[in-house]
């Protein structure tokens, strides 16, 4: 059979067992096709080598990791496809390792932004409503320890007292971790629950949670953070695109690295189980030197 013939067998299985849309289909066909037009080789007899050719050739052309990677994902499944209706003996395409595609660099508020957003959230204190000590306490907290937010959220009252200079975590897989609070994260907790304390009718029962709610859940939100983290980032004048409870945390781990704290240190304060996953922050570090050299370098072309 053709290779035409086989790439419409392909995609009518895709189709009729699969249940793929009419765009798939086309992109599958468009992946095929171009094998088909500049492999050495007819597509129903490619060896894995002649496969590594291909893929090589298109990263000579200048394709991104992520086309490659779905144009090999297209072979496996037609590969797959002759293998299993007894076309082929073998999938060339399975052992075929996919190419690593670049890692996105995590956008990092910097610590004049930080400082403002703590600022401000410290100055809508002087209101002495629980609602503006809730958010300061929140901001510092996420900022002080680096959390996610939804460990933070997720608090028990008793994890914080007022001489509590550590905190107990349980992050991801149910894992334990102490995080150390900070002063300023410290009195701004105690400031928040010795408001909510005094503003609670006497002999009603207290929450379990930190940061209590009415909503089903028994404690604030995620998103609700995140709306609060949006409209502090409006009053201190900063985009609000760039505030959220995870940029806290990225701006927690990448100031700490360009102070001098140990990789390994911000590793166990993050929760990471893998080193490589903090490392990400080493490389912001990197591009953020690297631009400042070739901006301000009295030498540079900048």
């Amino acid at each position: 059979m053709s290779d035409a013939g086989l790439i419409d067998g392909f995609l009518e299985m895709l189709a009729a067992e699969k249940g793929r849309a009419a765009n798939s289909l086309m992109a599958y066909r468009r992946d095929l096709d171009d094998f088909c037009e500049h492999a050495a080789t007819k597509l129903e007899f490619a060896s894995a080598e002649d496969l590594r050719t291909y893929l090589a050739g298109l990263r000579r052309r200048g394709m991104k990791a992520g086309t490659v990677a779905r144009r090999l994902s297209a072979l496996r499944q037609f590969y797959l496809f002759l293998y299993s209706d007894g076309i082929r003996s073998d999938n060339p395409a399975k052992n075929i390792e996919s190419p690593r595609q670049a890692q996105p660099l995590p956008k990092v508020l910097s610590e004049n932004d930080v400082d403002r957003l703590l600022d401000t959230a410290e100055a809508q204190t002087a209101s002495g409503k629980p609602e503006a000590l809730r958010l300061h306490a929140l901001v510092e907290t996420l900022y002080a320890t680096g959390l996610r937010i939804s460990e933070l959220v997720g608090l028990p009252r008793r994890a914080v007292g007022p001489d509590s200079a550590m905190i107990m975590v349980r992050g991801k897989g149910g894992r334990e971790r102490m995080v150390p609070l900070g002063g300023k994260a410290r009195r701004a907790l105690v400031a928040y629950t010795q408001a909510v304390d005094d503003a609670s009718p006497k002999g009603a029962e207290r929450s379990a949670f930190l940061f209590p709610s009415s909503g089903a859940e028994g404690h604030l939100t995620r998103r609700r953070v995140g709306q609060l983290l949006k409209d502090l980032a409006v009053a201190a004048g900063v985009m609000p695109s760039a505030v959220s409870p995870h940029k806290l945390r990225h701006a927690f781990a990448t100031h700490l690295l360009a102070h001098g704290a140990d990789l390994r240190a911000v590793q166990q304060m993050l929760g990471h189980a893998d080193i490589s996953t903090t490392q990400i922050y080493t490389h912001v570090l990197e591009e953020r030197l690297k631009s400042l050299v070739l901006t301000k370098h009295p030498l540079s072309d900048g």
